[in-house]
């Protein structure tokens, strides 16, 4: 699809100072839609939305299809009557990063407490909205919120340690289930319903202010997770629902042994045989959240390395064919217009591109990518098309800064001095400037490069199991001065929607 020019800012939502200790779809979050217009910028990417597990990490979620219950706000819900004021009193403030132990200790229960009270005691417009989204989303609904009481009811245990009856989904044993703990899937419902309500109010906040989300979609999903337990019959499980091949990456220059992700593969056979049901259900949902959807790791699409389950590194997995033309056919058919942004970094092949062009999809290009010699040098803007999403560094790179002072070679940094001339001070908004005065359609900036942050600021380091994903914003970061100077980038380089006059283009 056609993408019009403009830029936008990289935040997920968990990333905003809210009470309580995370980020939330709360009072912080409409503050900074409203930094966004002052900034006249018409775009928000957040990270993927769906619960987490183990890590914390929102590319391991327990749901392709779920809100995270910790996005929610309290104090929208003390808003609603679903909690008193003060039973929010005390919790952790604005500031420091996101201790998700803590959190989750002390958020969830009020999330229950308020999804019992709105139980007890809904109006009628309430309870009408309830219905209307369970049979809206009762293809996954009913089995998450089953999903997520198993979980808890197992003391956290991955679903194939619970009962044998449970975990393989068998009729009887899953009423039985549903009957003893009704009151509590009921509640698991609401506090879904509670997000979503959230969730499109933000949007309907920003979509005012002329602002669009984007949202990530993973292709892979974690074998603990309410879409595996579902759905076992499309993943490649053997007879005791254990993986027979898991996903990753083949070894290259970064790492010898490759990457063993170890997230179960597709029977995309099956999926194809069943004119990619749970694909179109999951586009459309995502479709329900976002205005825009990049598609994480999209070469997967095309070919995924299938390495054997029971192996500890990536060595030894195999590229198999994807159907992608197929399901993007599909999807196109059944959803109309495709609002898909590629995530096509590494080793891209020309059949990758090739799918990538069949279906008009912009690739993204990332600006610290691309000074460590020639082979790197599709990633500056003189080799951009316009169909294109440039980023100074995503969610997975250093900041800008921390990248700038210690991970950038003595190359690298030549080559940035010979590319753009920068002040030593002024580093970071030279490449934001190289990125916004680009012919790419769409050029995202991670906040932290707004505010020249460094390492400390750091969202994510892959391979390294802790510490990460906790980052927040300082609350008085947003400064009227990088508002202005945003705006000023933007309105110079064409990206604030300005249409000439239809005489002027004559």
């Amino acid at each position: 699809m056609p993408f019009e020019r403009s830029s936008g800012l990289l935040l997920h939502i968990s990333s905003l100072p809210s009470y309580g200790g995370i980020g939330d779809m709360g009072p912080e979050a409409y503050a900074f839609a409203d930094y966004l217009q002052r900034a006249k910028q018409r775009l928000w990417q957040v990270l993927p939305l769906g619960p987490t597990g183990y890590g914390n990490s929102p590319y391991a979620c327990l749901s392709a299809f779920a809100g995270n219950p910790l996005l929610i706000s309290l104090e929208k819900l003390v808003e609603a009557g679903w909690l008193a004021e003060e039973r929010i009193a005390g919790l952790p403030g604005h500031r420091g990063n996101v201790h998700f132990e803590e959190v989750e200790r002390r958020k969830k229960p009020l999330l229950v407490e308020a999804a019992r009270n709105f139980l007890e005691r809904h109006d009628l417009a309430e309870w009408a909205r309830f219905e209307h989204f369970c049979e809206s989303h009762a293809s996954w609904l009913a089995d998450y919120a089953a999903y997520t009481v198993l979980r808890q009811a197992n003391n956290f245990a991955n679903w194939p340690s619970w009962p044998r009856e449970l975990a393989r989904r068998e009729p009887g044993a899953l009423r039985a289930f549903e009957q003893q703990y009704k009151d509590a899937l009921e509640i698991e419902k609401v506090i879904q319903f509670a997000f979503d309500e959230q969730w499109q109010a933000l949007r309907a906040y920003c979509a005012e202010r002329g602002i669009r989300f984007i949202g990530d979609v993973a292709i892979f999903v974690n074998y603990d997770s309410a879409d595996v337990w579902t759905h076992p019959e499309i993943f490649d499980l053997d007879d005791d629902l254990a993986p027979i091949h898991v996903a990753g990456v083949p070894p290259d220059y970064f790492s010898v042994t490759g990457q063993r992700w170890g997230n179960p593969l597709y029977r995309w056979d099956v999926l194809e045989r069943r004119g990619f049901d749970w694909w179109v259900d999951r586009i459309r949902r995502s479709r329900s959240l976002y205005d825009l959807i990049r598609l994480d790791h999209f070469r997967g699409f095309e070919a995924f390395w299938e390495i054997p389950a029971e192996d500890e590194t990536a060595i030894n997995g195999k590229w198999i064919k994807s159907p992608g033309v197929k399901l993007f056919s599909k999807i196109q058919e059944k959803l109309g217009e495709l609002p898909f942004i590629a995530e096509d970094l590494g080793l891209i092949t020309p059949e990758v591109h090739a799918l990538r062009e069949e279906f008009r999809l912009p690739g993204m290009r990332v600006l610290q990518f691309g000074f460590g010699g020639r082979g790197a040098h599709l990633y500056l803007p003189h080799r951009y098309e316009s169909n294109t999403v440039v980023y100074t560094g995503t969610h997975d790179n250093d900041t800008t800064l921390g990248w700038w002072q210690h991970g950038a070679t003595k190359q690298e940094r030549e080559a940035i001095y010979a590319y753009l001339h920068p002040r030593p001070d002024d580093v970071v908004w030279s490449l934001m400037r190289a990125a916004a005065t680009s012919v790419a359609d769409i050029c995202l900036f991670p906040l932290q490069d707004v505010l020249v942050l460094g390492s400390e600021a750091r969202m994510n380091t892959p391979s390294k199991p802790e510490d990460n994903w906790s980052w927040r914003m300082d609350p008085q970061a947003l400064t009227e001065g990088t508002a202005k100077g945003l705006a000023a980038l933007t309105e110079v380089t064409d990206r604030d929607g300005w249409q000439p006059p239809e005489e002027a283009i004559k």
